[in-house]
């Protein structure tokens, strides 16, 4: 049920409180109540959510009139329901006229708390949230007739049409999530907006690392509730949708712990989460389940634009990339660990998508953090070059950082030369030696320089792309140095070391012997 500021004044709290401005809005809804203590208008918006009873003293602006005036501007503009403010006499001197004109002027309901009735924060606090969870006619409208639908066990066969008929009659619409935040029930009696744009706020609120019970967010004037379940003691996510905004979020909370009883009575199992299992399948090798799951997945494989394996990465980036550029991505995640998938969004045909530009985009971006590292193969051939590319992943991804260790992106490019290096590791024999005599010149130069030559070489053909510049960076010397060393360099192999002709064994050379350290 709605509380509003008339309720809240009923409050033994509120016992000589005298409304000074406002009067005329009395009746706007109390979804929460909160402390404001800001010395600055901009401060507001920061930690407040929209709808709240805010209770203050002015502590950080008591002897500037001016200032509080903006505050109660910017309290109105944000849509709270109400300001109350607290020892006056005491901390502020005394409320000026100009501060209730403010608030007149911004039909905000302005509360003036007697001076000495002992009453603070906590004890008002206390009564609203009360009043908010617990209110009289709470038991006897959402709560009960929930239940009535949710445990009527003769009529309906499943949780699901329990549940269905709960929110039509209540006007609440029900979403549960994987942990993935990929959609497993859908219960929705109105539309208004899409799940999608939903779930993408939600990412961008970051609801999975809040501590609160249930988070308000407004999808597009549509207020939606979120917050976690435990089904069969694994992880979800659900958000309900209050369709009318007549429910508090104290209701809202008692509702979401109603439903998760309901399943437990039902033994509700959810169905598969059919995208993240649609990755685990390629990512197995498995292309004949994947082309199994692809339509109850909803996957077009002509969409999908890049797979990637990811450690350390910012999700937040991931959220903001998908409502920038256009592009989805599934992913499944665990610990610090991303497995995902990148592809065209295909609700807006007429839009052109620079998929494979906006992937670049995407690794340039989340880089910028340099404890990431990210392995991704983009540019594919459908379900099958997906299923290839998570295998060439699979199997390079723990040695490429080996060969290239200042690097924190790996594209098909690198992971490629890994892998063929890899395969020519375990096989030995006369390929191996063929690639590994090429560096044997080396030798003959003496240990101590030979070795100084070799990891010269290294540094500038598998770190440095062949920049000198580069090279002197990373290895701590002089530019010139790094000059006569590769002249040097090209003396010993008899050879111009940039040819186009001898790059790519020298490349093959080099980094088998760098896997060579890592596998002895």
């Amino acid at each position: 049920m709605k509380v509003t500021v008339k309720d809240c004044l009923e409050l033994n709290a509120f016992k000589g409180a005298k409304v000074v401005a406002g009067v005329s809005q009395l009746e706007r809804d109390v979804k929460a109540v909160s402390v404001l203590e800001a010395s600055d208008p901009k401060e507001i918006t920061a930690y407040t959510d929209k709808g709240e009873m805010l209770l203050t003293g002015f502590f950080a602006v008591r002897d500037d009139a001016a200032r509080q005036c903006e505050i109660i501007k910017q309290v109105a503009a944000d849509g709270h329901a109400a300001l109350v403010v607290f020892y006056v006499g005491k901390v502020l001197p005394l409320l000026d006229k100009n501060v209730v004109w403010a608030a007149e002027a911004a039909n905000l309901p302005l509360i003036v708390m007697p001076e000495n009735s002992g009453i603070h924060y906590s004890q008002v606090i206390t009564q609203i949230m009360e009043k908010v969870l617990y209110s009289d006619n709470f038991s006897n409208r959402l709560i009960s007739n929930t239940i009535f639908h949710l445990l009527n066990f003769e009529k309906h066969g499943s949780f699901q049409s329990a549940v269905r008929e709960a929110a039509i009659n209540n006007e609440f619409q029900l979403i549960l999530l994987s942990e993935d935040f990929n959609p497993i029930l859908s219960v929705e009696t109105r539309h208004k907006t899409t799940i999608a744009e939903a779930i993408r706020m939600g990412k961008e609120r970051q609801v999975e690392k809040q501590s609160e019970v249930y988070t308000l967010i407004d999808v597009n004037g549509v207020l939606t509730y979120w917050g976690p379940v435990t089904i069969n003691n694994d992880k979800y996510f659900m958000f309900i949708v209050d369709n009318e905004d007549s429910y508090s979020a104290g209701e809202i909370t008692k509702l979401a712990e109603i439903i998760e009883l309901a399943m437990g009575m039902w033994k509700y199992t959810p169905e598969r989460d059919a995208r993240a299992e649609f990755i685990k399948a390629l990512m197995r090798g498995n292309k004949s389940l994947a082309y199994t799951l692809k339509d109850e997945a909803g996957i077009d494989g002509e969409d999908i634009v890049s797979v990637f394996f990811a450690k350390g990465i910012n999700r937040g980036i991931l959220t903001e990339f998908e409502k920038q550029e256009g592009l989805h991505i599934m992913k499944i995640s665990e610990s610090d660990e991303t497995y995902g998938m990148i592809l065209i969004d295909r609700d807006d045909p007429e839009v052109e998508i620079d998929g494979k530009g906006s992937c670049v985009k995407l690794f340039n971006k989340l880089k910028e953090d340099k404890t990431v590292r990210i392995f991704h193969v983009t540019g594919l051939d459908g379900i099958e070059g997906a299923g290839d590319a998570y295998r060439l992943i699979g199997e390079s991804w723990s040695f490429v950082q080996n060969v290239f260790p200042y690097k924190r992106v790996f594209t098909k490019y690198e992971l490629t030369l890994v892998s063929n290096c890899i395969n020519i590791q375990l096989q030995g024999g006369y390929v191996k030696k063929n690639y590994m005599e090429l560096l044997e010149p080396f030798k003959d130069t003496g240990e101590s320089k030979g070795k100084q030559l070799l990891e010269t070489l290294e540094t500038f053909v598998l770190d440095a792309g062949m920049n000198s510049g580069k090279t002197a960076e990373f290895m701590g010397i002089h530019t010139n140095t790094v000059q006569y060393r590769l002249k040097r360099i090209n003396d010993v192999l008899g050879v111009e070391i940039t040819g186009n002709r001898v790059i790519p064994g020298l490349t093959i050379a080099l980094a088998l012997k760098r896997l060579e350290r890592v596998v002895s």
